[in-house]
């Protein structure tokens, strides 16, 4: 009979699970045992950089992506990326190595209570009861994972397991697509026939249900005002185009106004809605009605207003195509691209983001942890195909940079460039190897303005003094820290000087930093 190591492999063959993320460890070791040749190691040396570039190569594929870490230290490394695979609704299967089962009484070193670290972040956490159940087990991982709403899901599998003598176990086929309720969609689509000025906000969902350009077909024939929502990690709708309004900004208030022209607002694919500060105000207008589409239940039970329809969000926006009237739909005049900022000395954030628009390939995929920079990144890169844009929906630090790696991975064939604060870059700049390593291009721009500005940003919203310690980080090399892990860079303090650094990095088909050092002047929050 063949072992569980071997079944296990056969099954992840089945899956399309052939690349395999991770950081090993002593209780790896046997599942990692005569590695197949049709397989790939892809080598993190961090846990969470591990997990980051695995939930970048499930966004970049469209599938759940296979990640062994190392016990309750190495899973403890990894759960800050594991929460933000959480809230990206990324499809992982996330394993790790148990202690040898038949010592586990005693409690050896290593020994952890696994299932209940990864806890509450992720859909399910198991210990097979057997080791025969191995397969089985990952299995119901993967097709729990690819479930919407996706996610992570976690194992732990005692190092012993892998020798036992197992069944051969076939993988089996299961949808994962669940349609909306047909009579809730005519309600909408009545409800949204009638409005005088319709709006649509367009949420990550979307983007997870590949209706990309069915989110189009839609917007114009309601002749609706599209809006990404609040802190969407995935570009939902393409930001050229002649309805596109902009983002909605994470504050209660200051959303409500900018919805308060619409008399009928359409959700798609996004909670309702996300905040950050406490800014107190109107969901939405009087007078206004709200229609929510989401995948997950959850969503749906805990919106502050409106109605919710749950169900494939695709599905849901191609049937209500069907559903609403023809108009004659007139596209309006596009939005005016704002005008090229004047060069400074130092750089300003929105000078860079301006030459960032200007040299970017159209099918370039920027992966973003800007933060403070958000909103001007935001003004001037306009993603006008899937996949154009990616980032952390937790808010968490740490996450963009081993992403991108794994993004570059899944789509070698397109661009990819980090956007992040050199505060951010800090988290997991050990991505840098596995980048060089692996061979990918990906381009890392550091907005380098010496410390936490969105920390300082938040501190003098809410009204607090400049007394708050730990804010300035000054003095880091990255250029040099990027050379020490394989990978080239340059200083970039002159704004002449940044196109052509911007032209070389995307031309040089190896990975690549640039600090650019930018002027420390604190942005407004929200602004």
């Amino acid at each position: 009979m063949a072992t569980v190591r071997e079944v296990t492999y056969d099954l992840l063959r089945n899956l399309g699970m052939t690349t395999i993320f991770g950081n090993p460890g002593s209780t790896e070791l046997p599942f990692l045992q005569d590695f197949s040749e049709d397989f790939r190691y892809v080598l993190g040396l961090q846990e969470a950089s591990a997990l980051g570039m695995a939930d970048g190569y499930a966004q970049g594929t469209g599938r759940a992506a296979f990640v062994n870490l190392h016990t309750g230290p190495g899973l403890g490394n990894a759960m800050g990326a594991m929460v933000t695979a959480w809230h990206n609704r990324t499809p992982l299967v996330v394993t790790a190595g148990q202690q040898d089962r038949r010592h586990i009484a005693l409690e050896p070193l290593l020994t952890g209570d696994l299932v209940d670290l990864a806890k509450p972040y992720v859909k399910r956490s198991h210990e097979p009861y057997r080791a025969e159940d191995v397969p089985r087990e990952i299995h119901r991982a993967y097709h729990t994972a690819m479930q919407a709403p996706r996610g992570p899901v976690f194992v732990s599998i005692p190092m012993n397991d892998w020798d036992v003598e197992a069944e051969p176990f076939a993988a089996r086929e299961i949808s994962h697509r669940s349609a909306p309720d047909p009579e809730a969609l005519k309600g909408a689509a009545r409800l949204l026939a009638g409005a005088r000025r319709p709006a649509i906000v367009a949420g990550p969902g979307v983007a997870r249900a590949g209706a990309f350009y069915d989110s189009v077909a839609l917007a114009e024939k309601m002749r609706a005002e599209v809006w990404a929502a609040p802190n969407s990690p995935l570009a939902s709708f393409p930001e050229d185009h002649p309805l596109f309004r902009g983002h909605l900004v994470l504050a209660q208030k200051g959303l409500a106004e900018q919805l308060s022209p619409y008399d009928a607002v359409l959700v798609l694919g996004a909670q309702v809605f996300q905040y950050y500060p406490y800014a107190p105000g109107p969901v939405v207008k009087e007078g206004t009605s709200l229609v929510q589409v989401t995948e997950d239940f959850e969503e749906a039970n805990r919106a502050a207003t409106g109605t919710s329809l749950v169900g494939d969000v695709g599905v849901a926006i191609r049937q209500l195509t069907a559903l609403l009237p023809e108009t004659e739909w007139q596209a309006p005049s596009a939005p005016e691209k704002p005008p090229a900022p004047e060069t400074s000395s130092p750089i300003s954030v929105e000078y860079l983001m301006y030459v960032l628009s200007k040299v970017l390939p159209e099918d370039a995929m920027v992966a973003d942890e800007s933060a403070s920079s958000k909103a001007k990144l935001h003004r001037h890169v306009r993603p006008s195909r899937p996949g154009g844009y990616l980032a952390s929906a937790a808010g968490g630090l740490g996450y963009c940079l081993p992403a991108a790696v794994g993004l570059k991975l899944a789509q070698p064939e397109r661009p990819v460039v980090c956007v992040i604060g050199d505060g951010s870059v800090s988290y997991s700049i050990q991505a840098l190897w596995s980048a060089a390593r692996y061979e990918t291009g990906v381009v890392v721009v550091v907005v380098n303005n010496k410390g936490y500005s969105i920390l300082k940003g938040f501190r003098d919203a809410i009204g607090i003094d400049d007394s708050v310690p730990g804010l300035d980080v000054p003095g880091i090399d990255f250029v040099g820290i990027a050379k020490g892990f394989g990978v080239g860079g340059e200083r970039i303090e002159e704004a002449e000087d940044l196109e052509g650094a911007l032209q070389r990095a995307l031309a040089a088909g190896r990975p690549c930093l640039l600090d650019v050092s930018v002027d420390p002047a604190v942005p407004k929050l929200l602004s």
